[in-house]
């Protein structure tokens, strides 16, 4: 299979590009802009995109707008792309963006689960509209600042070569793998792709170490080079969670209550709260006398009783699960028979896999039967809604689902 752009397959050195036109994804930030910059420096023509998502034009439901930096995102990135001599676009999503990823994440809070909106807007947005939109106009390929690598055959990095000490998993297609730098590895985030995707994708940044894509940009005198990373959610502005989701769901006040079902306080509406969340949980060190000597940690919600239901230290039992069930269940390649054991016992077969629950999560030793993931040791702070995905040995990201529930 070709790799993209005609690149080198010897680890440590890549040449230059057949004449490949790419899209580049421009946030405005660091990453994205050094994407841009070593795509140009490998031969590629490259095109700046900056997507327009949530603006502070942008209402909620109740017509007050919601403060983001896109304007100052957006200029950076064209600053960036004027630095490198690269055509440059400001392409409108926020239509799409309400209706897929803002709707979507309310939806969800309101039936008591806690949806990923990252995980969405990459299957929606980039690698759904903005890697449409590129091919109809020409794109070979997209590429962003995300922080992983691409695997071609039995070659890997973010632009598709393999380091000589990595045997593949899947030798005749895409693989996905974790980025070089775990503090920043975002392939949590990219588990919805496949195969036909991952053929037009470029990650340009995934064989770096954060320190170095700075130092890159630092080099180049990119605008962007000391500018700091963006946190959590944009549309969120300067607001909570909470005080978002207020702005879209009725308050709905209810009990917080121990393990134990006794009443530790109030809450201000049991879809506020999401498993493991440990700040702003109602007044419960304050009603009926109650006193609470340790931390406590959001265990379970029970949605048709507006109940709140908690648990007084980090290392409690209630926080813990031993399996879950999931749903839209996707696979990048296919399975490999060496991870896969015959039961013939039930007549289906088990998949050993390393697996995460949460974005930075330590990997731990998991079997996926069917649709339900069964972990080697219980996992701590387990939320519906949220994303259970899988890896090889080799850090190689075979796939994901989202958690329906938890036992």
């Amino acid at each position: 299979m070709k790799s993209p752009g005609g690149l080198s397959g010897q680890a440590g050195g890549v040449r230059a590009a057949v004449k490949k036109r790419v899209f580049v994804a421009m946030s405005g930030g660091v990453d994205s802009s050094v994407a841009a910059l070593l795509l140009k420096k490998r031969g590629y023509d490259a095109v700046g995109v900056f997507m327009r998502c949530w603006s502070q034009g942008s209402s909620d439901a109740s017509g007050i707008g919601v403060p983001c930096s896109v304007e100052q995102d957006s200029e950076d990135a064209r600053r960036v792309a004027g630095k490198l001599g690269i055509p440059f676009y400001v392409w409108d999503f926020e239509e799409e963006y309400k209706k897929r990823v803002v709707d979507y994440m309310v939806e969800g809070y309101q039936q008591g689960i806690t949806p990923n909106p990252d995980v969405m807007c990459n299957r929606e947005i980039k690698f759904g509209l903005f890697l449409d939109r590129a091919l109809a106009m020409g794109a070979d390929y997209v590429a962003t600042g995300h922080y992983a690598r691409l695997g071609v055959g039995s070659r890997v990095s973010g632009m598709g070569y393999r380091v000589k000490s990595e045997k593949p998993l899947n030798p005749s297609g895409y693989t996905l793998l974790a980025a070089r730098d775990a503090q920043k590895d975002q392939s949590y985030f990219l588990w919805t792709l496949t195969q036909e995707k991952l053929a037009r994708c470029l990650f340009p940044i995934g064989d770096y170490l954060k320190p170095q894509v700075r130092e890159i940009a630092r080099k180049a005198g990119l605008p962007t080079a000391e500018k700091k990373d963006s946190q959590g959610i944009c549309f969120l502005g300067k607001i909570t969670l909470a005080d978002f989701l207020k702005r879209y769901i009725p308050g709905k006040p209810g009990w917080v209550m121990s393990t134990a079902g006794k009443i530790l306080g109030t809450h201000e509406g049991a879809q506020f709260y999401t498993i493991g969340q440990r700040q702003g949980i109602g007044n419960v060190k304050h009603a009926k006398g109650n006193r609470v000597h340790a931390p406590v940690y959001v265990a379970d919600k029970d949605m048709g009783r507006n109940v709140v239901i908690v648990a007084e230290g980090a290392d409690n039992s209630a926080l813990y699960r031993n399996s879950v069930t999931l749903t839209d269940i996707n696979f990048i390649s296919p399975v490999p028979p060496s991870l896969i054991r015959a039961n013939k016992r039930i007549g289906e077969n088990k998949i050993q896999v390393l697996a995460r629950v949460r974005y930075r999560q330590p990997l731990t030793p998991a079997t996926l039967r069917g649709n339900t993931l069964v972990f080697s040791k219980p996992q701590r702070f387990v939320a519906p809604g949220q994303s259970a995905v899988f890896y090889s040995k080799t850090h190689e990201l075979l796939g994901g689902g989202v958690i329906i529930n938890s036992k």
